[in-house]
């Protein structure tokens, strides 16, 4: 379990090593506030820039400088769509991320692909794979030119994998093509959901860390994978927008962010993570909690 703790006792007991900032779910739109999906929560989707804003200035003037910052996807908002303000938003959005003074690493969420298509993505400033390690893949497993994930080491010792999570997705791609006809088949053998654009499947992937309206579909199979690598410490999302965190039996943190766009306005939702030898720190702003996980034993060496 993750343990709370003042983050200035810290550096006293273990090894600082790194930190990176994290944001998930700014959802911004020039709009007046809102609802979500099921009428429940508010949405300010104006005041997620503002939001956005303060992150930023507060990530420049720690002591303790991120190496970088995180956005876990999903930041404009599905609206901008239908009122034909994509592209004005997400310009927005990426002249306030210019005035951070360290890189962002871009993930992509549904709500990237209810605006923009995957074609327009891959040539859009949410496209951050520049900042990928240079490695040599292995032949069989080199992905195809549109697929967006990729890795990076910040600090030694400490690889981020940023994962395609709708590569195989009916959104963001041309109906007419074979790639569109196949996932709609996967969908359609393998989705619960009658309803195949219910809102009942995202990114998240361990169940005590998610409700059940965010948790992938296939959330089996990926643990699956991260399970079957004893050095993987810890799976960061998005889209849980009340947040969620768990440590799973294998030792393996699932942290699940709570989304700018339901942060009232006197409240936030960010994050620095700070990286220890032995231990991550989650310094937690406005909704978001100050989270302490530890790495499993064996890591210890």
């Amino acid at each position: 379990m993750a343990e709370k703790l003042d983050p200035e006792t810290m550096r006293d007991s273990s090894e600082w090593l790194f930190s990176f900032g994290v944001i998930a779910d700014i959802q911004y739109a020039d709009l007046e506030d809102g609802y979500n999906y099921q009428g429940s929560r508010r949405r300010y989707y104006r005041q997620s820039l503002l939001h956005l804003t303060g992150a930023i200035e507060e990530w420049n003037k720690e002591s303790s400088m991120p190496c970088c910052v995180l956005q876990l996807g999903d930041v404009i908002d599905g609206y901008n769509a239908q009122y034909k303000t994509s592209e004005k938003s997400l310009e927005r959005v990426m002249n306030t991320f210019q005035m951070l003074k360290v890189p962002v690493h871009h993930t992509w969420g549904n709500h990237e692909f209810y605006n923009f298509s995957r074609d327009y993505l891959i040539n859009s400033k949410l496209n951050t794979k520049f900042l990928e390690d240079r490695i040599a893949h292995h032949p069989e497993t080199v992905p195809s030119e549109n697929y967006y994930a990729y890795h990076f080491v910040p600090f030694p010792k400490f690889r981020f994998i940023l994962l395609d999570s709708y590569d195989l997705s009916i959104l963001g791609i041309d109906q007419s093509s074979p790639k569109y006809q196949q996932c709609m088949k996967i969908l359609r053998e393998h989705n619960p959901n009658k309803e195949l654009n219910s809102p009942k499947g995202h990114i998240p992937i361990y169940p005590e860390a998610s409700d059940t309206v965010c948790l992938a579909w296939n959330y089996r199979d990926a643990l699956a994978v991260i399970w079957s690598h004893k050095c993987v410490v810890c799976f960061i999302a998005g889209h849980t927008h009340d947040g969620g965190y768990s440590e799973d039996p294998f030792g393996v943190h699932h942290l699940d962010l709570e989304g700018v766009i339901e942060a009232a306005p006197d409240s936030q939702a960010f994050g620095t993570v700070h990286v220890y030898s032995d231990k991550m720190m989650l310094k937690g702003r406005g909704r978001v909690p100050d989270r302490i996980m530890n790495y499993k034993k064996e890591l210890l060496v």
